[in-house]
């Protein structure tokens, strides 16, 4: 039987279609009407959203660091400075009287600023706290100042007062930084590149998609999925800013996976649409069948994806929480817009689906037509044929990529996220560079309850004379509340630094103590992923685990499944690590290398990226099991499922790695990292993983790979989901005598092709 056999005939009747099939396409102008209509009202809520978003998020709010953040900045606002004016005085030195009188007079314009706390600077300070304050080669020195209000109130502040600041002032020069000013810049970068990103990849995307489908009607349907997809999200985030914070930097993970899944889950719906189509079914026939199999794959794709990213909640960070916020949304809303917007527009575009075929203009007429996705089935065929081979070769490949990360170290963002030319990271460079110590980047030690003199000074002189302590500041004493300052002899957040918080916080003393600062709170934010991390893994493998069972009925392939995505994103790891800590290529991508991975950043990508590797599953797995249930034939279900899917998979992971990549070319590290690490974590899933691995393993398990034991094949009958309809094996249609070794898919009516 040839696939043009098995389009329905008149005397058989239609098929017949579910419920939600029915809702779905009976009013499809109904439906996109009040889908114009809401995107309407997504646009209008979402407005403004950037600037609703914080840019920070990465410590733990119950950590002891973080209590004692918040003591100090109540009860010594000059001991947390969140704004540093770096003061140049040129060839002069800092000391020059004309220099002296106008920084004073500046420290006095800036302690007159409404919403500006705690000022101080190099010409004020105590004989031994000046000298951290004052440039090694006398030339600058600085004024720090506590902006108060939260992230919001601060930038609109800095707003207000930086242009006053900023520039030349009679003899000295002054530039803005602090992590106040490195916030704001990065939130405004951030937001800048996201505008640049969509500029780059829209276009890009609409290419590739008339490349693959033909069609130009075709090309702008997963397109404007993906559009009505991110501007839902923004609403979302809009909305969830009034009860929680929400990290800037989930927007681009919401335009990433706005244009990538939705773009995946219209080619595969699109696509199985022409299919039916092609087999000589009429359009409401076609989204019946359609919806009842690719619609299926898409909501359990959907489901994995979105329980991946849902794992991110279980940390307390609200950086990593914002990444689930905004993945959920946007996930869960193309998936809806997928299945209930995307029929709708086929009903009414019927056979015009195919219209404006591009490729007629580059397509000779007497080139002959080959079997779709055949180069996949030949390609399918060679790797079972040398199984053993092509499992342990690229295992091997995979592993080898991944070794880099077992180097890895955790670090802090910090400025040297932002551009080299960035202002606030100038500053802190000049800073790192030239002052002496550690200015902002030391220690600080909270002291609450009643104590002498004496037992301030005993505590002093035993937190002095521990390894690696430059010196101690301190104590300023108000009421039962005392603080001291730690200043590490290397880096703020290097190894001996973070060592320097736990001896910290072991020294003996008569009062409740609590240690903060960069490398207190990178300590703190360490502890909270480690302590969370094997419950996130867990959740992610046993719902996947469920998950893949419902939809294949098997045991063994929802192990294969967690265990060969887990490997396709060793080489994203490996790589991100050789790059963007080792610093190779910082070059041509041009970024500061700081030598280490922001804590979260490995979190984040690994959520990400197992839920797009098992995105791709998804697809053919499904298809795969299809094939077993229509013909009961294993080897060749593999072969079928890698050949329809093959191209497939490989066209969705191009086009979401083309949206990643624009992501990529963001001037801020972390985003950066997370763009360029994600498309290749996509293309080696998609072209290593499910083109060579998943073949090979499943040829080495053989029939045994579709194995349950009774109690289980009892659950998935009652509970399972799969793509096409349900059959034993070897009894489907195209079984026996009637099946067909290669399918020719390109021979149907009308001449067009699946993709």
């Amino acid at each position: 039987m040839t696939e043009v056999d098995k389009a329905p005939r008149p005397e058989d009747g239609p098929p017949r279609i579910g419920g939600w099939t029915r809702f779905v396409t009976a009013r499809p102008r109904l439906s996109l009407l009040v889908a114009l209509v809401l995107t309407a009202l997504a646009v209008l809520a979402g407005s403004g959203v950037a600037d609703r978003l914080g840019s920070g998020g990465w410590e733990d709010p119950a950590a002891e660091s973080t209590y004692a953040t918040k003591a100090l900045e109540r009860e010594f606002p000059a001991s947390q400075p969140n704004l540093l004016l770096l003061v140049d005085a040129g060839r002069a030195s800092v000391d020059d009287p004309a220099v002296a009188a106008q920084a004073r007079a500046l420290v006095r314009r800036l302690a007159a600023e409404p919403g500006v706390t705690g000022v101080g600077s190099y010409w004020q300070a105590a004989p031994a706290q000046a000298p951290a304050l004052r440039a090694e080669d006398g030339h600058e020195a600085l004024i720090a100042a506590r902006i108060t209000g939260d992230e919001g109130a601060a930038g609109r502040t800095l707003d207000r007062i930086a242009p006053h600041y900023r520039g030349t002032h009679g003899p000295v020069e002054v530039k803005l930084g602090g992590i106040v000013a490195v916030r704001h810049e990065m939130q405004t970068i951030i937001q800048e590149d996201l505008t640049r990103a969509e500029l780059i990849a829209l276009p890009i995307t609409l290419v590739l998609l008339v490349m693959v489908f033909g069609s130009a009607v075709a090309a702008l349907l997963p397109l404007g999925i993906g559009i009505v997809a991110i501007l839902g999200t923004n609403a979302v985030l809009r909305g969830l800013t009034a009860f929680t914070d929400v990290s800037v930097f989930a927007l681009n993970l919401t335009t990433a996976l706005g244009l990538g899944l939705a773009i995946d889950y219209a080619l595969f719906i699109v696509r199985r649409y022409r299919e039916e189509l092609s087999a000589g079914a009429d359009p409401s026939t076609a989204v019946g069948t359609t919806l009842r199999t690719a619609g299926r794959t898409v909501l359990f794709s959907a489901l994995t994806v979105a329980v991946s990213l849902a794992a991110m909640m279980l940390f307390p960070q609200y950086f990593l929480r914002s990444f689930a916020y905004a993945g959920i949304a946007v996930v869960l809303l193309a998936a809806a817009a997928a299945l209930i917007l995307l029929p709708a527009a086929l009903i009414l575009l019927g056979h015009r689906v195919n219209a404006l075929d591009l490729r007629r203009l580059f397509r000779r007429d007497r080139e002959p037509k080959r079997a779709e996705g055949s180069a996949w089935a030949r390609t399918a065929g060679l790797v079972m044929r040398r199984a053993p081979l092509f499992a342990l070769g690229t295992t091997a490949l995979l592993v080898l990529l991944g070794l880099p990360f077992l180097g890895v170290k955790f670090g802090t963002a910090d400025d040297r996220q932002l551009p080299s030319t960035a202002e606030s990271h100038v500053v802190q460079q000049h800073i790192r560079e030239g002052f002496p110590g550690s200015p902002g980047g030391g220690l600080e030690v909270l002291a609450e309850g009643r104590a002498t003199a004496a037992q301030y000074a005993a505590y002093k002189q035993r937190m002095a004379a521990l390894p690696g302590v430059l010196r101690v500041d301190g104590p300023l004493v108000e009421g039962d509340t005392a603080y001291f300052t730690v200043q590490p002899r290397g880096e703020a957040v290097d190894d001996p630094a973070q060592r320097l918080v736990g001896d910290l916080r072991s020294v003996p003393a008569p009062f409740d103590t609590k240690v903060t600062g960069a490398a207190a709170v990178l300590v703190d934010s360490k502890d909270a992923i480690g302590e969370r991390l094997p419950w996130a893994a867990v959740f992610i493998a046993a719902v996947t685990l469920l998950l893949v069972f419902l939809l294949t009925g098997s045991v063994l392939i929802p192990l294969q499944a967690v265990v060969l995505n887990a490997l396709s994103l060793t080489a994203m790891f490996g790589a991100v690590v050789w790059v963007f800590q080792d610093g190779h290529l910082s070059g041509p991508l041009g970024f500061t290398s700081t030598g280490s991975i922001e804590t979260t950043l490995p979190v984040l990508m690994f959520c990400a990226a197992f839920g797009l590797s098992m995105d791709y599953g998804v697809f053919l797995l499904s298809r795969i099991k299809e094939e077993y249930d229509r013909t009961g034939d294993h080897e060749r279900a593999v072969r079928l499922g890698l050949q329809r899917t093959g191209g497939l998979i490989t066209a969705a992971a191009v086009i979401l790695a083309v949206v990643m990549v624009a992501i990529g070319t963001s001037r801020v590290t972390n985003t950066k990292m997370l763009g360029l690490g994600i498309a290749l974590a996509v293309l080696m899933d998609a072209m290593v993983v499910r083109s060579l691995l998943v073949p090979a393993i499943m040829r080495l398990t053989g029939r045994a790979t579709w194995w349950a034991p009774g109690w289980l094949g009892r659950i998935h009958e009652r509970f399972g989901l799969s793509e096409g309809e349900q059959g034993s094996p070897g009894k489907g249609a195209g079984s026996g005598a009637d099946s067909h070794d290669e399918p020719v898919l390109a021979a149907r009516p009308g001449g067009s092709r699946s993709v």
